[in-house]
């Protein structure tokens, strides 16, 4: 099998250190290049290529998310960073995987495999990430889409009901929405977005999810029933 050629830009010799031995661990991947600066990465590009990019963000000269805005043709690219607020702008700019140091070495397995997958199956666009960021008091909550229950406006604010706990965000509900995948959620009121998977049943202009009652806006109505409606057509087929 043909090896996956990575390079690594990464102002600090450990992390290049760290990310040079798990490359060498895995039996899929090779290290063709290492850089300190993406003034060097970007001189390498130019006339070699490779097929990861483990680009770290905080970077003297100039930072991996600017580089990455000045870019167009690159390899896959997986951050790594100290900081995890960096990681909203990442996913903005198209990147595959997100790494938060120290990095351990099942969390870089599993973005690697990520990668190799991307790699074989010949997309050229790389998936959404299953989940989002958002900013929460005075911290950043990751919140994965199949812990959503369902989403309540309050205004600029949004409450974020998940399986297990509750998050208040700086965020409106149109905001939120356009975020989510839009085949797994439904606007149902004008203060309500639900997932679709986690409505326990519908009946009398409301919707139970979880033992908690909402309610249906007249005008989300029939858009709902013709939802549920290719839902059961989509599972029955």
């Amino acid at each position: 099998m043909n090896k996956l050629s990575c390079i690594i830009a990464d102002d600090e010799p450990i992390a290049r250190k760290i990310l040079r031995e798990f490359i060498d661990d895995i039996h899929f991947l090779q290290l063709v290049g290492e850089f300190e600066n993406t003034n060097q990465l970007d001189q390498w590009l130019q006339q070699n290529k490779a097929d990861i990019l483990f680009l770290d963000i905080e970077m003297p000269q100039k930072t991996g998310i600017q580089y990455l805005r000045e870019i167009n043709a690159r390899p896959v690219v997986i951050l790594t960073t100290a900081y995890p607020e960096y990681a909203l702008d990442g996913y903005d700019l198209n990147v595959l995987d997100y790494l938060l140091k120290p990095i351990a070495f099942k969390r870089f397995l599993k973005a690697v495999l990520k990668a190799k997958e991307y790699m074989e199956s010949g997309r050229t666009e790389v998936p959404p990430p299953p989940f989002l960021f958002v900013r929460c008091e005075k911290k950043i909550e990751k919140i994965n889409f199949a812990d959503i229950l369902f989403i309540e406006s309050a205004g600029n604010y949004v409450f974020i009901h998940l399986t297990e706990r509750k998050i208040m965000a700086y965020l409106t509900l149109k905001s939120i929405a356009e975020q989510l995948p839009a085949e797994e959620f439904i606007r149902i009121h004008q203060s309500f977005l639900v997932a679709l998977a986690k409505i326990d049943r519908i009946e009398h202009n409301m919707i139970w999810v979880q033992n908690k009652q909402l309610p249906i806006g007249r005008s989300h109505r029939e858009p709902l029933a013709q939802r549920i409606e290719r839902y059961i057509l989509k599972r029955g087929s």
